[in-house]
């Protein structure tokens, strides 16, 4: 079994700063790709950006200049720094990994975190 587990959200003022952290494991092989979404009350869950095993990178517009992802393959770890955030950045942010191998299962498979929520306001 896979297991997501996430760090570093919290509460900041608009402008603010804050990075997010995803550590993956279980008996993982592989990892396709890694990434970011969140969910805001009363919307769907959205994607925030994405990175692959080969570091490329997937944002969504709302965030673009602003959210920078990154991955260490061998400590199956994905970060997300969030600059200038903005109240509508509000929304509690989930980990997912994409694709995953292990040694235990034959197919691959996806997996989610538990959530860290993410509050911006003053």
């Amino acid at each position: 079994q896979v297991q997501l587990v996430e760090s570093g959200g919290g509460l900041v003022q608009p402008g603010g700063s804050l990075r997010l952290s995803c550590a993956a494991s279980g008996s993982i092989v592989s990892i396709n790709a890694m990434g970011w979404y969140r969910q805001a009350p009363g919307k769907e869950r959205e994607l925030v950006a994405t990175i692959t095993s080969g570091g490329i990178t997937n944002y969504a517009d709302s965030v673009k200049g602003r959210f920078t992802v990154s991955r260490d393959n061998a400590k199956n770890t994905v970060w997300l720094q969030m600059n200038n955030l903005k109240p509508e950045d509000t929304a509690v942010y989930y980990c997912n990994a994409d694709r995953v191998r292990t040694l235990l299962a034959p197919v691959l498979s996806n997996y989610w975190g538990q959530g860290t929520q993410v509050t911006v306001s003053s």
